[in-house]
């Protein structure tokens, strides 16, 4: 079974004309409950009752879902459990992919997994996170959000020796596990690892669940294991949470162009931008409540009604105003701010005025006094525990020996990286991806530089230690073909981390932007100096580093298109090989590129480099992207076309037609040779980043006698249009 979320919302609501900027309102006789759920606008039942902005719909029908229920409510195929209109939030009842042992085969059946692509609702990062169930069971989401380099995938591995060692309560991995989803998505997949599965231990924990839920709602129990009842086979549902918002434009939009339907339709009701994606929310003024998408929807609160907070400090003596309140004080009594009456003592009215006046200057400037050395305090206390938190003190202390050598690295304050960002602006985004933001900037002396805004602290104390000493082991990288570190800011609650700037883009535009042709000499070049920079990092570099995240987004391009090798967010230090505390907890990387071996031990090597090195290869041979979801199933991934062309002889028709006239099928051979030793499953067959360097070194010597084929005879790419490169 597979269930798709696609959005707008199939209808046959058609609107009538709109003035400019005119406030949409449902009309009055619709129905507004359903199975015991409200349905508040902009969501409704029938034609006429929900709001359809031309993009997105807010359509609910009220249905069985068999003929023995009672009607309910759907969006979208999904069972509404809950709508806020204030916090843009829908609750729904969430679908449980699973994965079970089918007993008369002997063997695990087909799972049962569901997917996730809506063009208007988001993911709710802040209430939910990926559960998975089982005592065998590894199961991860994979999303495909924008462009190839926002691809991520996230999972979590649960584990039990027997039913025995369950228990009722959080999620601890034992049977149970659960890990955050990241914000913004639209889009995802659910799988399982199927090295991983329930052959073992069937006979107490058949099965194996991952459901997206709703956190703070969700409690595991050991029943799910043990007797299948997560699911709707079981009877057990679980909730999760949707972020929605209205159109596609921020408030200052909607207020610049003044065109359109404008949702906020109450007079006390503000408009306010969507936290999770793009659009907006309405919400009531202060001292108002109510549904903001209403006309007179938000009414005023009485404030002297609240039982539980009454506002006035004398019992009755409050006095309710539209959108507010006030505490007047009873005749011969002067009143204070925080509500108190005293009686008034026999002094002239001159007195008070002097000692009103003198008090409020004394009282302004010590108030203007202590807020100023407050501040001073708490910002400094704030930038000192983030650059110890980040690994400040080793990392100045390192600093300090190493500067004896000409060692060049800076620690940028927050201040200057805001003035070579425009405070960050926008305009200056040269990509998003998994580990963060990166802008384009430049320095007080002119030098055009990278900054890049870590997404997220790391939560672990010992990486966060750590984060400053192998940010000192990157800067002393010096390698042609790597991206330099030029310094980092640490006086900020995330790390940022200042590169050189590298003009033409990365390899992944220059393939499949499809606006140039790309000679074989070039992507050999390209090929043998990355294959160089990842072997440098791997045996040159004290102590060794492991890249990570390998991909031709990762590969950069200077002036002229030579390789630097970028984006060192999933990188780490190369572990002992008994070392148990490398082992990661959940499975990060790219689709397309993760090593098959990492995701089966969670134990990250060099030749796990290695495999993703091998796509990159693939990549330049053919020119197809790593994963390609919108392709035939037989042709979504790159490796497995690859790996099947190779075995049935077909590899001829896999290869980019542009480049086979160029060189001769013997280096093609070599080439290809090469990727599938790369792609080999264990990582012990698979050749090191040294030896891979070595070989397309000696595959471009061998391609010598072509005069075109030379590295000191390559011409630069200008642009990105037809290039000639001699007379193929």
């Amino acid at each position: 079974m597979e269930m798709h979320m696609l959005l707008p919302l199939v209808t046959t609501t058609v609107l009538l004309s709109i003035p400019a900027w005119q406030p949409l309102a449902a009309a009055p006789a619709c129905q507004r409950r359903c199975g015991g759920v409200d349905i508040p606008y902009p969501f409704g039942i029938g034609r006429g009752c929900f709001l359809d902005t031309g993009d997105r719909t807010f359509e609910v029908t009220c249905r069985k879902a068999t003929a023995s229920d009672d009607a309910r409510p759907f969006a979208d195929g999904f069972e509404v459990l809950g709508i806020d209109p204030g916090r843009g939030k829908i609750r729904i009842r969430s679908p449980v992919s699973s994965w079970c042992y089918d007993g008369a085969r002997r063997s695990m059946g087909a799972p049962d997994t569901w997917s996730f692509n809506s063009t208007a609702l988001r993911v709710s990062d802040a209430d939910n996170k990926l559960a998975v169930v089982g005592c065998s069971a590894l199961a991860y989401i994979g999303s495909q959000d924008g462009a190839v380099e926002n691809r991520y995938v996230v999972g979590c591995h649960a584990e039990c020796a027997s039913a025995a060692s369950l228990s009722d309560g959080p999620c601890n991995g034992t049977g149970c596990c659960l890990t955050p989803v990241p914000p913004g998505i639209s889009s995802f997949d659910v799988a399982f690892d199927d090295a991983y599965n329930n052959s073992a231990v069937a006979g107490f924990s058949p099965c194996s669940y991952a459901v997206l839920v709703e956190a703070a709602a969700f409690e595991f129990r050991a029943t799910y294991v043990t007797t299948g009842a997560l699911g709707d086979a079981g009877g057990v549902q679980v909730p999760a949470v949707l972020d929605w918002a209205v159109g596609n434009q921020t408030c200052r939009d909607v207020r610049r162009k003044k065109t359109g339907a404008y949702a906020c339709a109450s007079a006390n009701s503000e408009c306010v931008d969507a936290k999770n994606g793009p659009g907006y929310l309405c919400n009531c003024s202060k001292g108002y409540q109510g549904n903001p998408y209403v006309i007179h929807g938000c009414q005023d609160i009485n404030e002297c009604e609240e039982k539980a907070s009454y506002p006035c400090a004398i019992r009755d003596s409050c006095i309710n105003t539209i959108g507010g309140y006030k505490c007047p004080c009873p005749a011969q009594k002067r009143g204070y701010s925080d509500g108190t009456c005293e009686a008034d003592r026999s002094i002239t009215k001159l007195q008070i005025a002097i000692g009103f006046s003198i008090g409020v200057v004394m009282l302004a400037l010590g108030m203007t006094c202590t807020y100023a050395i407050q501040e001073k305090r708490r910002v400094a206390v704030v930038k000192t525990r983030h650059f110890r938190q980040h690994g400040g003190q080793l990392l100045f202390e390192e600093m300090k020996k190493s500067n004896k050598q000409g060692m060049s690295f800076t620690l940028f304050t927050k201040q200057e990286l805001q003035e070579a960002t425009g405070n960050f602006d926008e305009r200056h985004v040269l990509g998003k991806g998994g580990n963060g933001t990166v802008y384009r900037g430049t320095l007080q002396d002119g030098t055009a530089v990278a900054i890049k805004r870590c997404r997220i602290a790391g939560e672990d104390e010992r990486q966060q230690r750590e984060f400053g000493m192998e940010t000192l082991i990157l800067s002393q990288i010096n390698h042609k073909n790597i991206v330099k570190l030029y310094g980092c800011c640490l006086e900020v609650e995330v790390p940022m981390l200042v590169y050189q700037f590298i003009p033409n883009g990365t390899l992944y535009q220059l393939l499949h932007g499809g606006a140039a042709v790309v000679p074989f000499a070039v992507r050999l070049r390209i090929a043998h100096e990355t294959a160089e920079a990842l072997a440098y990092l791997h045996s040159m570099a004290s102590p060794p580093i492991i890249h990570g995240d390998v991909k031709s987004p990762n590969i950069l391009l200077d002036e002229n298109y030579g390789a630097k090798v970028s984006d060192f967010g999933a990188s780490s230090l190369a572990p002992a090989p008994t070392d148990e505390a490398h082992l990661v907890t959940f499975v990060q990387g790219t689709c397309g590129y993760l090593d098959p071996e990492y995701m089966q031990t969670c134990r990250l090597t060099e030749k796990s480099d290695v495999y993703s090195f091998g796509v990159v290869l693939l990549e330049l041979l053919t020119s197809r992207k790593a994963l390609n979801l919108a392709a035939p199933d037989d042709e979504k991934s790159v490796v497995a076309s690859f790996l099947t062309a190779a075995r049935d002889g077909r590899l001829d028709g896999l290869l980019d037609a542009r480049i086979k006239s160029e060189v001769g099928a013997e280096t093609l051979e070599r080439v290809a040779k090469l990727a599938k030793l790369c792609l080999e499953m264990s990582g012990e067959r698979r050749p090191s980043m040294r030896e891979v360097a070595e070989e397309l070194d000696g595959i471009r010597k061998a391609s010598s006698q072509n005069p075109c084929l030379l590295g000191e005879g390559e011409e630069a790419l200008s642009d990105y249009s037809v290039v000639d490169m001699c007379d193929w």
